[in-house]
């Protein structure tokens, strides 16, 4: 049996038949991934009844072209991302009939950069770091080999950067945050974002293909054998990752402040970011068990202070934006795609 939707919304076939599905599917950020399956193992506890969900570390941008992509039970229902969701991909869901979407922030995670606990550590900066991976600099041709060559107060070891691909939440933050605040320490190229927003993102954010940055896709298992195999060479992570792996990992500050708990939360931090969930209303009814998922989510015993969450590296979200996204949760509040850039 398919459910026909309102004029202009896909078939939802997702309640009977050989289309049911009976389990929540999410794909998206491999952030927010442990997170996901730490909160569905707790609803499997809680709601024996209900299928446990399937989860899908895609990467945030991949994650969202799944999600955008219709309504049925072909399509995911819950996209997790490590950044906010573009005003283009909501035009795209829309475009294909996904037309009720509900933001929840989970909580806050810092872009960390990490090296193996036996590699060299030294302080960096943004703009070192962005000087380091940037493609052209300040718009000029990028030939730096070492970290010497970015700031003669760093010693003399090859660049060699493990990061995140292109479809990945985490490098579209990178870009925003760390990469775009190196890139403004030049008064001159500062000055573009006024004069010609596409060239400054560009100077701002491509990074380099030369070889001193290596994409790794979004598995950051992988980025940590490369690390403890190459001794000096630096992956970035989402901060949970490189707390969990504190055995075998070590972060390098940014502006002389280390990621914590505390430097996140207070965003003194020049990485920190909120981590985000998007539900896909029009499946909610129709998926067993989508209510009292996102009901568990966002309880404060799982996302607020001393939560389950907080013990596996996600650092709670200030209290006035826990309360707003737990009643988006509970209310399935449509996002105001005003507010999206």
């Amino acid at each position: 049996m398919k459910i026909m939707l309102g004029a202009g919304v896909a078939a939802l076939a997702l309640t009977a038949g050989a289309d049911a599905r009976t389990q929540i599917r999410m794909v998206g950020s491999t952030t927010v991934y442990p997170f996901a399956k730490a909160v569905a193992e707790q609803f499997v506890r809680t709601n024996p009844k209900f299928q446990p969900p399937v989860i899908e570390g895609t990467g945030t941008g991949a994650g969202m072209k799944l999600f955008c992509a219709g309504v049925g039970a072909q399509f995911p229902d819950i996209e997790n991302a490590s950044r906010r969701v573009k005003a283009s991909e909501l035009k795209g869901c829309a475009a294909n009939g996904v037309t009720a979407i509900t933001e929840i922030q989970v909580g806050l995670d810092g872009i960390a950069f990490g090296t193996s606990k036996k590699s060299q550590d030294f302080p960096l900066t943004t703009t070192d770091i962005y000087k380091a991976i940037a493609a052209t600099p300040f718009g000029k041709p990028n030939t730096a080999k070492t970290w010497h060559d970015v700031n003669a107060k760093l010693p003399n070891v090859a660049i060699l950067v493990y990061g995140p691909s292109s479809i990945s939440g985490t490098r579209d933050a990178l870009g925003e945050l760390i990469m775009t605040a190196g890139c403004k320490s030049n008064a001159s190229t500062a000055a573009m974002e006024k004069t010609d927003g596409d060239k400054f993102k560009l100077i701002c954010t491509k990074v380099r293909e030369d070889g001193p940055y290596v994409e790794t896709g979004d598995n950051p298992n992988l980025i940590v054998q490369k690390l403890e195999a190459n001794p000096n060479t630096i992956g970035i992570f989402g901060f949970s990752y490189v707390e969990e792996n504190g055995d075998r990992l070590k972060s390098f500050t940014v502006n002389g402040v280390a990621p914590t708990f505390e430097t996140i939360s207070t965003f003194k931090y020049a990485g920190s970011r909120p981590l985000y969930m998007y539900i896909k209303n029009q499946h909610v009814r129709a998926v067993p068990g989508m209510k009292e998922f996102l009901a568990e989510f966002s309880k404060e015993s799982t996302w607020g202070k001393g939560g389950y969450l907080s013990r596996i590296g996600l650092i709670p979200a200030p209290d006035a934006i826990r309360a707003k996204s737990a009643a988006a949760a509970a209310n399935l509040t449509v996002i105001d795609a005003s507010t999206v850039k």
